[in-house]
């Protein structure tokens, strides 16, 4: 007998818990407040205005929070999309060059999205993948968290009782409560920033965001400097990276599918800035490990809502910005 609605309903609150909530905030926390900062500047070198660069956020939030909502409800398995940060320095870059106009930058984007899509119907990349051994998957995985773990000691010397602090909270919470170290460690981390008076809520902007529609305009050398660019970082540098730690947490996700819908889902909000949708990397890590939840089974509400907390910066782009400024 086939499930009824009531019952997929229980099912899904049943699998929902507080460390999946905390997964999902910490993996938003840290993907939003390491990668931003590029998209800023990449708004800024393609001569955005105010409510332009808010419009960016809008897209690329409501584009992940969608996508990450919808695929992980439909395979039951954590898939946690997020912008491309090597893609906004791809950006960056070719703006800071000058010439391109922001209306042929929403033009690459629209180029480089259906180039995803078409990896993503063919099944390119999943035969790619299929290629790739696990014991490659998973040092694949130590090669993108490792300099990110080592980045943390390099912080040290600028706030020693922060750092060592969450360090010692860490090793603590990894004999006596394993499932909730992350949240725990977070709280922790807030606590100390309080103390030393690092919080500044009051510069904070509260108001919706209204997006902006960004005419395309295509040309060859928007193609030439950052569609192919852009495409070619995405995959190599999010979407490889993203499959690779799926596979080492033991996940076998429909590739062809995420690829697909993802590269979809960065066409439709790319008219409103949304320049690259990709399977997240570094950050999926939260979502994907047992920290999220015990049981594999039950992780996939962690990426739905990291799914949610990113709509929301879509949404609030402007006030939730400034938020996570203050973390």
């Amino acid at each position: 007998m086939p499930p009824t609605d009531n019952s997929v309903g229980i099912r899904m609150i049943k699998d929902f818990s507080l460390s999946s909530l905390i997964a999902g905030f910490v993996a938003v926390l840290v993907g939003f407040t390491s990668s931003v900062a590029l998209i800023f500047q990449a708004t800024q070198n393609l001569g955005a205005t105010p409510d332009q660069t808010a419009s960016w956020l809008w897209g690329l939030g409501v584009g992940i929070g969608v996508s990450s909502i919808g695929l992980s409800w439909a395979t039951k398995q954590p898939v946690m999309i997020a912008w491309s940060t090597a893609g906004a320095a791809v950006i960056a870059t070719a703006a800071a060059k000058g010439g391109i106009t922001m209306g042929e930058a929403v033009g690459a984007f629209m180029v480089s999205a259906v180039l995803i899509v078409l990896c993503g119907v063919t099944g390119w990349f999943e035969r790619i993948m299929n290629r790739l051994p696990l014991a490659l998957a998973a040092a694949l995985l130590a090669g993108v968290l490792s300099r990110f773990a080592l980045d943390a000691f390099a912080a040290i010397p600028s706030n020693p009782m922060l750092v060592l602090g969450m360090f010692a909270a860490y090793l603590t919470g990894r004999v006596f409560w394993p499932r909730f170290n992350v949240p725990i460690i977070l709280l922790f981390g807030i606590l100390i920033a309080m103390f030393q008076g690092g919080f500044h809520f009051e510069s904070v902007p509260w108001k919706i965001t209204r997006p902006v529609l960004l005419g395309p305009e295509f040309s060859w050398r928007a193609t030439i400097g950052i569609a192919i660019p852009l495409f070619v970082v995405t995959m190599a540098s999010q979407n490889l990276p993203g499959i690779s730690i799926f596979m080492a947490h033991g996940f076998k996700p429909p590739v062809s599918k995420i690829i697909g819908w993802s590269g979809f889902a960065n066409l439709l909000v790319a008219p409103f800035g949304g320049y690259a949708l990709n399977l997240a990397a570094i950050t999926a890590a939260f979502c994907l490990g047992p920290e999220a939840h015990p049981d594999p089974k039950k992780r996939y509400p962690s990426a739905m809502f990291a799914g949610l907390f990113y709509g929301l910066i879509g949404i609030f782009g402007a006030t939730i910005a400034g938020l996570f400024a203050a973390f």
